[in-house]
């Protein structure tokens, strides 16, 4: 076949991240020795994602009349999304992802740790800010309660690392059963300081574990940081959706672009007898989506082993990397990212990565 039939269907191929073709990602398609190798440049971080985009562009590329072996050479250039408003960009920092609720006990932490560990294991340099001021969750999940922060000048931090990635935290430092009796300015004081005092370093991800509701905190962080986007999360459960709704709301009216929903507590599947059951409600995520013209970035499930790991200081895709739940985390992480460079400036490239689909 020739080349350029070539090019045509691998272009046309849809990408599973964003449900759209590959388009213009496709750089280049050659045969040679009676192979075709397909040349493919993404916005987003690739590790793992050649197992996945491998087979749609090779069926894309037999859907045309091509019968040999496929290889994809798979790519990745990761962008900085355009900054809102005028908040400068943070130096070091692509893209800053803000994970948020419109309630508590939706599963917003865990959802944040294991998005920044997929995006880690995906490839990408990434840093997860807890700004829970009340109620700091990241030293236990990721596996650091009880460590303490250094400081090589006297005024500025150094994060502590966790499975590759940053983390800072209030909870780093104060005792762990030390509430913080404080107002509304206090806490935006100090959400700034661990924000801006912190030696993140060179980042492609931070990601920010935001506390729930729609108050001080949510409000300085889209009008002082330069988010990229935020991540709302819920369970299908009414209650949960109404005030996921509220948060939504309040992102679109300070201008910081909504990335999509994850629905947490989908369905639970008994351990004993493998009986499915919609414990919190089913559907209320997708319809949410769709009334706000978003996607749902990912479904998990009620599963023990989440919340076991996650509490042991070991997430989810750490401690079980190739399992399916860690599997629902990293399609998840991807779609986030995916969104992300859709409208971005700047690049990080990454190396090739290979497969063959015979």
């Amino acid at each position: 076949m020739d080349s350029h039939a070539l090019l045509a269907a691998a272009r046309a191929a849809v990408d599973p991240a964003l449900n759209r073709p590959l388009g213009a990602a496709v750089t280049e398609v050659t045969v040679q020795d009676g192979q075709a190798h397909v040349a493919v440049e993404l916005g987003y971080p690739v590790g793992g994602y050649a197992r996945e985009l491998g087979p749609v562009v090779s069926s894309a590329l037999q859907a045309a009349g091509w019968s040999g072996p496929v290889l994809l050479n798979l790519s990745a250039r990761l962008k900085a999304a355009a900054a809102q408003g005028s908040v400068k960009p943070i130096p070091g920092i692509l893209n800053i992802v803000a994970v948020a609720s419109g309630k508590g006990g939706v599963g917003k932490s865990t959802t944040a740790a294991n998005l920044a560990l997929a995006l880690s294991a995906q490839g990408a340099r990434v840093g997860i800010l807890d700004a829970d001021i009340y109620g700091p969750s990241q030293p236990l999940m990721m596996g650091l309660a009880g460590e303490r922060p250094t400081s090589r000048d006297g005024k500025h931090i150094e994060p502590l690392r966790a499975y590759g990635i940053a983390v800072m935290s209030i909870g780093f430092l104060i005792d762990a059963e030390q509430p913080m009796v404080w107002r509304g300015p206090m806490v935006t004081q100090a959400l700034m300081q661990l924000l801006g005092d912190t030696e993140w370093g060179e980042l492609d991800y931070l990601i920010v574990d935001m506390p729930p509701g729609t108050g001080d905190t949510q409000l300085t962080l889209s009008q002082r940081v330069p988010v990229s986007g935020v991540v709302i999360v819920t369970t299908p459960q009414d209650i949960a959706l109404l005030d996921a709704r509220k948060g939504l709301m309040m992102f679109r009216k300070v201008a910081v672009p909504v990335l999509g929903i994850v629905e947490n507590m989908a369905l639970h599947i008994c351990t004993r007898c493998g009986h499915a059951e919609h414990v919190f409600g089913a559907g209320g995520g997708e319809r949410m989506a769709a009334e706000y013209g978003v996607p749902v970035l990912g479904s998990l499930p009620l599963d023990i082993r989440i919340r076991e790991q996650a509490d042991g200081g070991r997430p989810t895709v750490v401690a079980e990397p190739t399992g399916p739940l860690a599997l629902a985390y990293d399609s998840m992480a991807r779609r986030v990212a995916a969104q992300l460079c859709a409208d971005a400036t700047g690049a990080t490239v990454f190396p090739n990565l290979s497969v063959s689909d015979d």
